[in-house]
């Protein structure tokens, strides 16, 4: 049974309530409650955090626990190098998701900083982003 991780940075704790125009209404719970509903034979795990510390942390751990992760670092994306280095550091396999298309949004938002980093990115794909993810890592 693989093993995949989901990570959710600044502001993802607000899914669902925040901006529900662009990012829907389904909460990061939700979210989560469905991909492992929909995917029985995956291991899924779920982190949460605001604070960038936390969440380096959390990927140098996940060369040693998970086949996987699935990213989608909110607006350290585009700014946070230091995440971006972390990723870098490790063996296992990243895929960066944005709900929206960060292409199509304020400029500052172009630069993904996270993705560059990642085996793969998708953008654009509302909260399907996940799964599309999550079978690239389980294929």
């Amino acid at each position: 049974m693989k093993s995949i991780l989901i990570i959710h940075g600044a502001n993802l704790n607000k899914l669902g309530e925040r901006e529900p125009s662009k990012y829907g209404n389904m909460t990061s719970k939700e979210l989560f409650d469905q991909l492992k509903n929909n995917n029985p034979s995956v291991c899924l795990n779920y982190f949460q955090s605001n604070s960038e510390s936390e969440i380096i942390n959390k990927i140098h751990e996940c060369d040693l626990q998970y086949d996987g992760v699935i990213i989608n670092a909110g607006a350290f994306s585009h700014s946070s190098i230091a995440i971006t280095d972390a990723i870098k550091s490790i063996q296992c396999p990243f895929i960066s998701v944005h709900i929206t298309n960060i292409f199509q949004r304020e400029s500052f938002r172009h630069i993904d900083l996270i993705g560059e980093a990642c085996m793969g990115s998708i953008v654009g794909m509302g909260t399907d982003g996940y799964q599309l993810a999550l079978e690239t890592l389980t294929d």
